[in-house]
C-alpha cells in the first residue's frame, strides 16, 4: 500500500508480477506484446511510476505484507510471478499466496539450487534462478554458433568440388534418403552436381511409397564408378562396411551422422547427438538460407517421424523445432499416402514365419524367416513381433542368396541394441545401429562348402541365436 492507500486490483487481472527489476521488467514487456491482461506490484515508488509512464498497471505496495497479497488475489487471477531480487521477500510472499489461494499457479525467482528447493517445499509451481537462465542462454548461443559454423565450412567444401556422391546407407530408410535430398539442394545452389547412391534394396511398402511420391532419383552403387565423383558424402552412416558397401574412406569428405559412430579422419564430420540424420540437414538449411520446397520439406519431415519413432524414441529439442519448421511447408495429402500404402503378400508371409518360429528366452525373441527376398520386411517384422506380450527383445533374420540380413528392436532399457548386434556379428560382417533398432549383414561366404539349403539354413539359425543370446547374457533354452 501507498501512504496508507489500498492497492485497487482490476478484477479482470488474470496474471500478477510481484517485484520488477530488470527481470520483471522484461516479462511485463512480453506479456504487453501477447495481449494479456496483467498487474505489477513494487515497492519501490519511482519504479512504479516509471512503469505508470509506459502505461502498465502498477502499483506500490511491499509483498511481504500479508493485506498487499490479500488485495492480489482476486477471483480470476490465474498467475503469480514472484520476481524481486530478495529472496526473502518472495519466499514470504509465496507463504501467503499458497496459504491463502493454493489453486494459483506460481513462478518464483530463487538466487541459487539451495533456495530453489527450500521455495519448491513451499509449493513454488515453478522456481527459476537467473544464473541458470543465463547459463541456457548462453549454450543456446553457442550451439547456434557452431551450428552456424558447420554449416559454412559445408558450404565452403560443396563449392570447392564438381561432382558429389552421396552414399546413403543399406537398405536406405526415409531419413536417410530426405537427409541425402537436402544435402543434394545444398550442392546445386552452389552449382555442384551431386547423386544419391545406395546398395541393397528399397523394398518395404513405405520406403517405395516415399521415394515414388515426392519423385527422388537415386542410382544403385553398382550402375556408377565411384571415380567418377570428386567426393563421396556419407548420410545417416559413417564406418567403412557397416552398413554401407565401402571397405575404405579413401574417397570420402564428408561424414554426416546422428549415431553414435568411431571418429573418421575425414575433410568434415558431423556428428549429433539427434533424433535423425535430417534434423542436421534441416539446421544447414536453415542457416545457409536455402529455400525448402514442399517435396523436400514433406521428406525431412517424413524422416524425422520415422527416425524418432513419432518423437517418442530418441526425440530431442532439436528435432521438434526442425519438424515444426517443416510441418509447415510439407505436403499433408502426400504423408498421408506414404502412411498408408498396401501390404505385400511376401511382407505378410515374412511377418507370419517370424511369429511362427518364434524363440522366446525370457523376454527376448529371436526368430528365422528363412529364405526371402524383401529385405525391408524383416524390419516391419521386427517392429510386429516387438509388440507381442513378455517381449522387449527381438531380432529377426533371414537368408537371399549373397547375405544373411537381421533386423533387431528393443524396448528394454538396460539393453543397447545397437551395441548388441556390432559385438555379436561385427566380426563376421556389418552391424550397428541405435539403442532401439539395429541391423546386420553377414555374407554367406561364412558358410562356404554348405550347398544344401535345408542345412544352410539351420547351421544359420544355430549360429545367430548362439551369438544373439551369448551377447545379450542369458541362458538359451534348448
Amino acid at each position: 500500500m501507498e501512504q496508507g492507500i489500498p492497492l485497487k486490483i482490476d478484477e479482470r487481472v488474470t496474471y500478477a508480477i510481484l517485484g520488477t527489476g530488470s527481470v520483471g521488467f522484461l516479462v511485463a514487456k512480453e506479456l504487453a506484446q501477447r495481449g494479456r491482461m496483467f498487474t505489477i506490484i513494487d515497492k519501490n515508488a519511482k519504479r512504479v511510476e516509471t512503469l505508470r509512464d509506459q502505461n502498465f498497471d502498477a502499483h506500490v505496495g511491499d509483498i511481504t505484507k500479508e493485506e498487499v497479497i490479500t488485495e492480489l488475489l482476486t477471483p480470476d487471477l490465474e498467475i503469480v510471478m514472484i520476481l524481486s531480487s530478495d529472496v526473502e521477500a518472495n519466499t514470504k510472499a509465496l507463504s501467503v499466496i499458497k496459504e491463502r489461494k493454493p489453486d494459483v499457479f506460481v513462478i518464483v525467482r530463487a538466487a541459487d539450487p539451495l533456495s530453489k528447493d527450500k521455495l519448491e517445499e513451499l509449493g513454488a509451481d515453478a522456481v527459476v534462478y537467473p544464473s541458470a537462465l543465463i547459463a541456457i542462454a548462453t549454450m543456446y548461443d553457442l550451439h547456434k554458433a557452431e551450428s552456424q559454423r558447420s554449416a559454412n565450412r559445408l558450404y565452403e567444401i560443396l563449392k570447392s568440388i564438381k561432382k558429389l556422391g552421396i552414399l546413403v546407407h543399406d537398405n536406405p530408410d526415409p531419413d536417410s534418403i530426405a537427409s541425402a535430398l537436402a544435402l543434394r539442394q545444398i550442392a546445386a545452389s552452389v552449382d555442384t552436381e551431386a547423386a544419391i547412391l545406395y546398395h541393397g534394396e528399397i523394398s518395404r511398402q513405405e520406403n517405395r511409397a516415399f521415394v515414388n511420391l515426392l519423385n527422388i532419383d537415386l542410382v544403385h552403387v553398382d550402375e556408377v564408378d565411384p571415380n567418377e565423383y570428386d567426393m563421396l558424402a556419407l548420410v545417416d552412416t559413417g564406418t567403412p562396411g557397416a552398413n554401407n558397401p565401402l571397405t575404405n574412406l579413401d574417397k570420402v569428405g564428408i561424414i554426416i551422422d546422428h549415431h553414435g559412430i568411431p571418429e573418421q579422419r575425414v575433410l568434415y564430420t558431423d556428428i549429433r547427438d539427434v533424433g535423425s540424420t535430417a534434423t542436421i540437414l534441416t539446421n544447414y538449411l536453415d542457416e545457409l538460407d536455402i529455400d525448402i520446397d514442399k517435396r523436400l520439406a514433406t521428406a525431412l519431415l517424413y524422416g524425422i517421424r520415422i527416425d524418432t519413432q513419432d518423437y517418442k524414441k530418441h526425440v530431442t529439442p532439436s528435432d521438434l523445432a526442425a519438424a515444426m519448421k517443416l510441418m509447415q511447408l510439407s505436403d499433408r495429402e502426400i504423408l498421408n499416402q506414404i502412411e498408408s500404402p498396401t501390404m505385400s503378400m511376401e511382407t505378410l508371409d515374412i511377418i507370419g514365419e517370424a511369429i511362427h518360429n518364434k524363440h522366446i528366452t525370457g523376454s527376448y525373441l529371436v526368430s528365422c524367416v528363412g529364405f526371402m527376398h524383401n529385405v525391408d520386411a524383416l524390419a516391419q517384422a521386427a517392429d510386429y513381433v516387438l509388440n507381442l506380450e513378455g517381449v522387449t527383445a527381438v531380432a529377426i533374420f533371414g537368408l537371399n542368396e549373397e547375405k544373411i540380413h537381421i533386423s533387431a528392436r528393443s524396448k528394454d532399457i538396460r539393453v543397447n541394441i545397437g551395441a548388441i548386434m556390432s559385438q555379436a556379428f561385427g566380426d563376421i560382417g556389418s552391424a550397428g545401429g541405435h539403442s532401439n533398432a539395429a541391423a546386420a549383414q553377414i555374407p554367406l561366404g561364412v558358410f562356404t562348402g554348405v550347398r544344401d539349403r535345408t542345412t544352410l539354413l539351420r547351421l544359420v539359425e544355430e549360429v545367430i541365436t548362439r551369438r544373439f543370446y551369448s551377447e545379450i547374457g542369458v541362458e538359451r533354452d534348448e
